[in-house]
């Protein structure tokens, strides 16, 4: 999962790069630009990695067949990124990242706890890729003859840390330069990678998987949308925040699903033929899940292969740490937004020291970080879904940063449904091989589910039910709240009694 944010707004090109010093800034209308088509490029190039191929080995994983595997991803894919296409319509409502416009549901200072909920998703999925980059590193230098064991994981992670940090640190400016280039060239190298180890599938095997069970079968699917589109949800609205507010919102709902879903689709379908054909494979990538890709390579095609798909994971990592630094900022931290940059930075290296050089099993520890997040992150996105669909103006972009404003400061309700949701979502999933995570699934007893050890237990239900009950429980009692809100007149320019972008909010 890397993130785009603020490439359709950003003109990188002819600019000097320096160091970025931006907060939470608003958009203003002279800067918005572009029509919807244009979000497909921000959205395409974010999600054609080839961490996609490792997603057929992890469908597999849950013991089903290539066919039921197929359908949890392509509907687990659509749909997880449709919901993105719905929030990112709030992006031409209003003019602020995404986590300033759910202020909306949460209040101004109440929506503290989605920010913070935010800010550790895009710190974990940080880690995650610079876990799996310095995997994959070891990997290939340790086939070239170049190293191998603790000693050269110790250099690769230095080397993806630092290209990490310092390009969070610095802002768009660096990366965005290099993001075209990168986006076409991963594209290339993929397709050339299909087609060099085509020959290692075989139908025969793939189509003798045997199928699973209809539980084995939702688990796959809720777990395919925690690795697309709900890991993107929290910041759906950032790219579209540059449109003109009188785009299309079919067209922004559709270019942002469109665009998000066809390269993990296509990637999917072979990553599933390749695991599919080979039980060694399938394990080799639950533990190193780039570098397992590189062992079916020549020599000759290592290196370019291996250093793309580095990049593309350093390059996501740079703008995980630049989002997770606005979620800090809105989480309330009052600091200038590349040093919130740098305490990430540093939490990434220790989580990726823990990954790389002492976790048992990396599909373990990512799958346990996926399902536990993906829990109130489904609870967010269904309170967000819900305000949106009740609102029918524009967003008051001042009263979004005013607590005395029409959004409130700290409303109870949202606060306590999400806690709610989230409570009965973990109480409906487990994750056993990460030891962590084993007092998850307190409900599945006490519900008729079996326990832990039941048919559900790997269903991971808790995700669709914090969705949901987040969502029912903003649509039905909130209609006169956000008439109410849109009946006030517009508030003033925001100059008194706001928050700004550090998160401080003032009298």
């Amino acid at each position: 999962m890397a993130h785009p944010q603020d490439s359709l707004g950003s003109r990188s090109t002819g600019r000097q790069i320096q160091l970025e010093t931006h907060g939470l800034d608003v958009i203003g209308d002279a800067e918005r630009k572009g029509t919807p088509r244009t979000l497909f490029w921000p959205w395409f190039g974010a999600n054609v990695s080839v961490l996609g191929l490792s997603y057929g080995a992890f469908a597999l994983g849950f013991g089903i067949s290539f066919w039921q595997a197929l359908a949890a991803g392509v509907l687990g894919i659509i749909v997880s990124f449709l919901l993105c296409g719905f929030i990112a319509v709030a992006g031409k409502r209003g003019s602020a990242p995404t986590m300033v416009l759910s202020r909306a549901a949460y209040g101004v200072r109440g929506n503290r706890l989605p920010s913070v909920i935010s800010w550790v998703l895009t710190v974990g999925w940080e880690t995650v890729l610079t876990s799996l980059a310095t995997l994959a590193t070891a990997t290939v230098l340790s086939r070239l003859g170049w190293g191998g064991g603790t000693a050269t994981e110790a250099v690769a992670l230095i080397v993806v840390a630092a290209l990490t940090v310092v390009g969070g640190v610095m802002g768009f400016d660096l990366i965005m330069r290099l993001q075209t280039a990168i986006t076409v060239i991963t594209g290339v190298l993929t397709v050339v990678y299909v087609g060099l180890v085509a020959g290692h599938i075989h139908w025969s095997t793939v189509g003798a998987l045997p199928a699973g069970s209809a539980q084995q079968f939702i688990g796959a699917l809720v777990f395919m949308m925690t690795g697309f589109g709900l890991g993107w949800v929290n910041a759906a609205a950032d790219y579209s925040r540059y449109l003109p507010r009188g785009s299309s919102g079919r067209g922004v709902i559709g270019w942002t699903t469109f665009g998000a879903s066809v390269a993990p689709l296509l990637l999917l379908v072979f990553g599933l033929l390749l695991a599919g054909s080979s039980t060694t494979l399938s394990k080799a990538i639950a533990a190193d899940p780039i570098g397992a890709l590189t062992t079916l390579l020549p020599t000759w095609f290592l290196v370019p292969f291996a250093v793309v798909a580095v990049l593309g994971l350093v390059g996501g990592a740079v703008l995980d740490i630049y989002s997770s630094g606005l979620a800090l900022l809105s989480a309330g931290v009052r600091v200038p937004r590349y040093s919130a940059a740098l305490f990430d930075g540093a939490l990434m290296i220790a989580g990726s020291v823990y990954i790389v050089f002492f976790a048992d099993s990396f599909l373990a520890q990512f799958m346990g970080f996926l399902t536990t997040l993906g829990v109130p992150v489904a609870a967010w996105c269904g309170i967000m879904l819900a305000d949106l669909a009740l609102r029918r103006r524009d967003y008051d972009e001042g009263d979004l940063y005013r607590p005395s404003g029409r959004y409130g400061d700290v409303p109870l309700p949202p606060l306590l449904l999400t806690l709610g949701a989230t409570a009965v979502g973990w109480g409906l999933v487990t994750n056993t091989a990460a030891d962590w995570l084993t007092w998850q699934g307190y409900l599945l007893e006490p519900f008729g589910l079996g326990g832990k050890s039941g048919a559900w237990a790997y269903a991971n239900l808790g995700v669709l039910a914090a969705l949901a009950l987040a969502f029912l429980g903003t649509l039905l009692p909130g209609r006169s709240r956000v008439r109410a809100q849109e009946e006030r007149a517009p508030s003033p320019a925001p100059n008194e009694g706001v928050c700004s972008n550090e998160g401080v909010c003032s009298a």
